[in-house]
């Protein structure tokens, strides 16, 4: 049986302390970088010319 004090009470926190050692962390740093990445890259030529000739 559980009191109302129970459900005040917080989940116990996980051992280690930082976000460093979380999966969801890594996803997000994966992420950006594979954002970064697509960011800095160059539109191929043959693309832009598909593209001027649609003006």
């Amino acid at each position: 049986m559980r009191s109302a004090k129970d459900e005040k009470k917080k989940p116990p926190k996980a051992k280690g302390g930082n976000d460093a050692n979380r999966p969801g962390r890594n996803v997000g740093e994966a992420l950006r970088r594979a954002y970064d990445e697509a960011v800095r890259e160059s539109v191929p030529s043959d693309l832009l010319d598909l593209l001027k000739k649609l003006d």
